[in-house]
């Protein structure tokens, strides 16, 4: 187990989570993840499946993806939320070595974080892109990946609490927003590829006066 962090740059990104937590799920506590969520501490965010190399990857059979994405994701100018988050989880579930480094990937993907950073999770975005030892190894196989999206939905217990409060969410303009699809990744050597099913819920800001921007990346699925 992790021990507590002491460092005050992590009590600070609690406090976000908690306000981001909060923001997003204040009286859903149907939500899967919600009391993980609030409660936790400095320990490290929960992490959604990272890839793996291509030696030691468990895919079921799939075309592979022939795009090869050089540019790195912008969000899209946006007042929907459902229409960002799905956008978002192709973001987050697509990657090309071949093309920029980690740490290039990771200085995009905060770009489609809200400016505001008491709402503002980086760290949740940060725990579903590979590490950059991981990613060397990747590099070396010329690995990538592409995502589909199926469907975007408001989770139901988060709907069933703006039924009943409308103003819930009007402090913040923070939505949880479940989306589903596909991921297919590829490799040097690899005609046929690989892919999986995804399913993740984010939290997307859309306040009426700006464009939607993401907030975070929620440890469990809201169905």
């Amino acid at each position: 187990m992790v021990s507590r962090s002491t460092n005050p740059g992590g009590v600070s990104r609690v406090r976000r989570r908690a306000l981001l937590g909060t923001a997003v799920l204040v009286g859903l506590v149907a939500l899967a993840g919600l009391v993980a969520y609030l409660t936790r501490d400095g320990r490290q965010p929960s992490k959604s499946p990272t890839p793996q190399q291509s030696s030691s990857a468990s895919l079921s059979g799939s075309p592979s993806p022939s795009t090869h994405t050089h540019a790195l994701p912008v969000p899209p100018n946006t007042h929907d939320p459902i229409a960002f988050g799905k956008a978002a989880a192709a973001t987050l579930w697509s990657y090309d070595t071949r093309a920029y480094s980690q740490t290039e990937l990771l200085t995009a993907l905060h770009g489609w974080l809200t400016a505001e950073t008491k709402y503002a999770d980086p760290a949740s975005v940060d725990a579903v892109v590979p590490s950059r030892v991981l990613w060397k190894g990747m590099a070396a196989n010329g690995q990538f990946a592409t995502a589909k999206v199926n469907e975007g939905h408001f989770p139901d217990s988060f709907t069933r609490a703006l039924q009943a409060d409308p103003g819930t969410v009007t402090q913040a303009y923070v939505y949880a927003v479940t989306v589903s699809g596909k991921q297919s990744i590829a490799w040097k050597g690899t005609p046929a590829g690989g892919a999986e099913n995804r399913v993740t819920t984010l939290a997307v800001q859309c306040r009426p006066s700006h464009p939607c921007a993401l907030a975070g990346v929620m440890p469990s699925v809201a169905p």
